[in-house]
C-alpha cells in the first residue's frame, strides 16, 4: 500500500467502536475489539484512498 493511508468505510452502525485490524498485504479484516465479531473483510484497492462498503442496490424489476 506504499505507506499511504487508506480509509475503510464501515457506516454509522460501528461509529466509535474500538476495532482491531488484521492486515495481510492487501487482505484486511476489521474485528470488534470487545466481542471479537468480524465487522468487515476486504481486499484493499490500492488505487483508491477510501474503501467504501460496496452496498449494491437491488435491480429495478
Amino acid at each position: 500500500m506504499g505507506g499511504r493511508p487508506h480509509h475503510i468505510g464501515d457506516g454509522r452502525t460501528h461509529a466509535r467502536t474500538h476495532v482491531i485490524l488484521l492486515v495481510d498485504d492487501l487482505h484486511v479484516r476489521v474485528v470488534d475489539a470487545v466481542t471479537g465479531e468480524l465487522l468487515r473483510e476486504l481486499i484493499v484497492d490500492p488505487t483508491r484512498d477510501y474503501q467504501p462498503r460496496n452496498k449494491r442496490k437491488p435491480p429495478n424489476l
